[in-house]
Formats: C-alpha cells, sequence, structure tokens
C-alpha cells in the first residue's frame, strides 16, 4: 500500500521495506510468540519520487535520522502487528512531511523606535544614578 504524504507526494509501496520482530511490553503470553514490532524503512538518497531539491533537504533536515541515507521508524505500541504498522507509516508520513515543511520567515531587522531607545537610556541613567549613590564619598 503506498504512502500518501502530501497531496504532491506519494511514496510507492515497492520503495519501503518492512522488518518485524517481538515486542516488548503488553500482550501476557502472546508477545512471546507473535512478531507484532514493525519497522519501516525508506531509502530517502535512492527515492525516485523525491525531486533533487527535495532531497537534499530531507537529507539535511533528517541527518541525525539517517543511517547511510536510509529513514528507519518503529512501533510497538499496540499488540497488533497490522496496528503497529499502521502506527509506523504515520510515523513516517508525519517526519517526511516536517522535513519538507517550509521553515519559518526570515526576520526582517527594524530600527529601535524613539521612545525605546529613550526608555533604555533613561535606565540607564537611573542605574548609573543608584551605583554613584552607594560609593563612599571621596576623602579631600
Amino acid at each position: 500500500m503506498d504512502l500518501v504524504v502530501s497531496p504532491a507526494l506519494t511514496i510507492p509501496a515497492a520503495e519501503l521495506e518492512w522488518r518485524f520482530s517481538r515486542s516488548s511490553g503488553p500482550g501476557g503470553q502472546h508477545v512471546n510468540t507473535s512478531d507484532s514490532r514493525a519497522a519501516v524503512s525508506w531509502n530517502v538518497a535512492g527515492s525516485s519520487v523525491l525531486s533533487e531539491q527535495q532531497r537534499l533537504m530531507l537529507l539535511h533536515r533528517l541527518k541525525h535520522r539517517l543511517i547511510a541515507g536510509v529513514l528507519t521508524v518503529t512501533a510497538s505500541e499496540q499488540r497488533s502487528q497490522l496496528r503497529n504498522r499502521e502506527i509506523a507509516l504515520a510515523k513516517l508520513a508525519a517526519l517526511v512531511s516536517e522535513g519538507l515543511a517550509p521553515g519559518p520567515a526570515r526576520r526582517r531587522r527594524t530600527k529601535p523606535t524613539r521612545g525605546s531607545t529613550y526608555r533604555r537610556l533613561d535606565a540607564k541613567k537611573q542605574r548609573s544614578a543608584t551605583k554613584q549613590q552607594r560609593q563612599k564619598p571621596p576623602r579631600d
């Protein structure tokens, strides 16, 4: 099943690699016999659905999560393997969409207002006067 990240990006199921293993956590005797933990891997560096700009953006923004250009997400919250697969796909989609989201707008530098400059200088004068009063009087 293909993973729809956004209307413009869909990761084909052929590019997703699944691994299943025994999960810790709830399940009782059932947990020792079934492979309910799901791990899905997607090769970001070798993906055919990404443009070069998208690939570079993902490789840069997710570099702490990548191992040799491969993004791996695991899920073991549920007792059901099917449910863990759905959770892993949702986590992967969230990571990719977050990695491709545009960054915040750059801040425009502005000049301080006349009032803020006056208040700042007035506060400095006040502070200076307070410290002057604390000093010992000079000896003559």
